[in-house]
């Protein structure tokens, strides 16, 4: 997730509250309103709290740094995704593309059948400038990591595809030169339908500490909680719908509590990661994170971001129900 100038974003969204009425405004702006809806239980395979600690641990510490200029350690941190998709799924694929004169690859693991609508869970592994990346964003590719192995155990009734993306980062951030990017042309160019794309950006770190989850007005302290200790699923107003339907089934496949949000993009963080390309496409697309630097005050520091400061038990716990996502979604 990109570093952003959060006094922009803000008059931005002041600007919006000349036009409309005050209430309507703090919902717009808020990263933490909440459609009303149930849970819809259900009881996904058991996620390993430890393999996603090995995994965030190895692409932050081995594979450290990943940013786009040192080429090596994309390439080493790619290798090391594709060995362990290729250990849970034998369509297993690279797909490179050029940037700036060099390559750099897309991993994509396939499970499930041939036809049908696909569903496209992603994380992008590289990391901004010097920074371990452990939070941002190993923790999303221990989540499609973890789901691989998930899925290998119990095959799913429609297609799968397992995306890790080079590039999201600056000075790449919001252009056609991310991976995910270039993914979304593809999947599109082909025809492919699709069901929904989830982005896992950020999805480990958590608080239980007052005053410990920041907003991005001042005012919404007074209407939400101050701790950091949930899970949120944001999309744009074009979403709503399935937005609703993933906070359902992320509520019902453990007790993390889950809030999400609806909005347009002039509210700061609502396309903040590789789910945005999908939108140009018209394919749903809703991101999964721990809100970043909304709590997360480690980001984009270096000797900040470690493996060492993330939750993995309830990293476990968003990962169980990206796979209720996966198995259930209608």
């Amino acid at each position: 997730m990109p570093m952003m100038i959060k006094i922009r974003n803000i008059l931005r969204c002041i600007v919006g509250a000349g036009l409309m009425a005050t209430t309507v405004v703090i919902t717009s702006c808020s990263l933490f309103t909440q459609s009303s809806v149930e849970a819809i239980p259900s009881t996904p395979p058991e996620v390993s709290a430890q393999q996603l600690m090995a995994h965030v641990k190895q692409l932050s510490e081995t594979y450290h740094p990943r940013d786009y200029t040192h080429l090596d350690n994309l390439n080493n941190t790619a290798d090391y995704i594709k060995h362990q998709f290729e250990s849970y799924s034998t369509r297993v694929t690279e797909q490179p593309f050029l940037v700036r004169d060099n390559y750099y690859r897309n991993i994509i693991a396939r499970f499930g059948p041939e036809e049908g609508e696909l569903i496209v869970v992603g994380a992008h592994y590289d990391s901004y400038g010097l920074t371990q990346g452990a939070d941002d964003n190993a923790s999303g590719v221990a989540g499609i990591l973890e789901l691989a192995r998930l899925l290998k155990q119990n095959p799913p009734t429609r297609p799968v595809e397992l995306v890790a993306y080079s590039l999201e980062e600056p000075p790449f951030f919001g252009t056609d030169s991310m991976g995910s990017a270039y993914h979304a042309g593809k999947l599109a160019e082909s025809g492919q339908a699709v069901k929904l794309m989830m982005s896992l950006e950020m999805i480990g770190y958590f608080s239980d500490e007052p005053d410990s989850q920041s907003f991005p007005l001042n005012m919404m302290k007074r209407l939400y909680s101050d701790k950091g200790d949930f899970i949120s699923v944001v999309s744009n107003m074009d979403n709503r719908q399935i937005t609703a339907q993933v906070k359902s089934l992320m509520m019902g496949a453990s007790d993390l509590q889950v809030y999400s949000l609806n909005g347009p993009a002039i509210v700061q963080g609502i396309d903040y990661s590789d789910h945005y390309h999908y939108w140009n496409f018209d394919i749903p697309a809703v991101m999964i994170t721990d809100t970043s630097f909304y709590r997360n005050h480690n980001y984009h520091k270096y000797n900040g971001d470690t493996w060492d400061q993330l939750d993995y038990d309830r990293m476990a716990k968003v990962v169980k129900g990206a796979y209720a996502v996966i198995e259930n979604i209608q």
